[in-house]
């Protein structure tokens, strides 16, 4: 994997629930990671994993993942936790002799890789797919039997973020009081630019004629983050919009519960796991109609999907939400860990029928 356990953003996040939702079924005994990229300190695994220290250079890497699965094992499965290691995974697996698995997730799996990638993930004996766009977009390249490639959607923790009053502890310490609140929360990263950040803060002068304590918080780290901020100067909008960083983890429920309107209109968006987030704390969702953003939110059944290239179309959302009042019925419970460990365990069943006890509970 690229990371999970310590990781920051949507993969890590994605994988850390997988992994979590695999060391929870009785028949899995051991899980062995190995990460790619750095991790923060005194993070917590669950019982069954292993995670190991993170190896940069990509040849020290292959030899260590090589060297793991024929010392550490016998392992029944190997997991490829992106489409750029297929080609290692692939010949780890035709070295051990046994089966591996692709996770695709977005903009990576889009558009048809080099030949030895190509040619390695058309022969994964079961590819994942974090939504339907990605399964669309990579069947689009890769030459195999679509039945190969199961929809495994992302889940959020239905525990910790749940509705509630806006904390009056956090409109002190972020100015708010009083306010309405827009929310975006991901990476600034110019490489993500199609997130939709700067066209939001171009839409503030227009929106701040109507609604006039309008807030635009943005919480997230990145190095476009000076980028926006000198728009939103040039614009005259620097006081309404508030860049918070990276908010702690522990903090993030209540920072949704902040938000009148969650907007981000994506256009290169695998799934979005802020979306359902933000759903799921009651929060009314604004999203791009162009992407796998159209997942979470069940093809508008669960918010509003706009044309992320109008911003006429976003600000017509954006005035419709705030002048509504705020949903706290948003229907995500499809989206709930317990359904996404019992989707996990169908597709294991139908790999591994010869392992995996019938329960009929369980595929309820």
């Amino acid at each position: 994997m690229t990371d999970a356990f310590g990781g920051h953003g949507g993969i890590a996040q994605y994988n850390r629930d997988f992994l979590t939702a695999l060391s929870g079924i009785e028949e899995v005994s051991d899980i062995v990671v190995l990460p790619r990229l750095a991790a923060e300190k005194n993070f917590r695994v669950p019982e069954k994993i292993t995670q190991l220290k993170p190896v940069f250079h990509p040849v020290i890497y292959g030899f260590r993942a090589l060297w793991l699965a024929l010392t550490r094992g016998p392992f029944d499965l190997i997991f490829c936790g992106h489409v750029y290691m297929s080609f290692l995974a692939g010949i780890v697996s035709g070295i051990t002799g046994k089966p591996y698995w692709l996770q695709i997730y977005g903009i990576e799996a889009w558009q048809r890789q080099k030949r030895l990638n190509v040619y390695f993930s058309e022969r994964a004996s079961q590819i994942l797919s974090i939504s339907r766009f990605s399964r669309r977009k990579f069947l689009s390249w890769a030459t195999l039997d679509p039945e190969r490639v199961k929809i495994l959607p992302a889940t959020a923790d239905m525990s910790r973020f749940v509705p509630g009053a806006k904390s009056k502890l956090l409109l002190q310490r972020w100015g708010l009081e009083g306010c309405q609140v827009i929310l975006t929360v991901s990476r600034l990263d110019s490489s993500e630019r199609y997130k939709g950040h700067s066209l939001i803060i171009k839409t503030m002068p227009s929106l701040i004629k109507k609604f006039k304590k309008l807030r635009y918080v943005i919480s997230g780290n990145g190095n476009d983050k000076k980028c926006l901020e000198q728009l939103a100067s040039q614009l005259g909008v620097e006081k309404e919009v508030i860049f918070l960083g990276e908010v702690d983890e522990a903090l993030k429920p209540e920072l949704y519960r902040l938000a009148d309107v969650f907007v981000m209109p994506s256009k290169k968006e695998g799934f979005g796991i802020v979306y359902l987030e933000a759903m799921a704390s009651g929060i009314p969702v604004i999203a791009g109609n162009k992407d796998g953003s159209v997942d979470p939110l069940r093809d508008g059944e669960n918010g509003r999907l706009v044309n992320p290239d109008d911003p006429r179309e976003i600000v017509a959302a954006i005035e419709d939400q705030l002048s509504g009042a705020k949903n706290e019925t948003i229907a995500t419970s499809k989206f709930a860990f317990c359904n996404f460990k019992n989707h996990l365990l169908r597709i294991l069943k139908l790999n591994f029928p010869e392992r995996f006890a019938c329960n009929e509970k369980l595929y309820a």
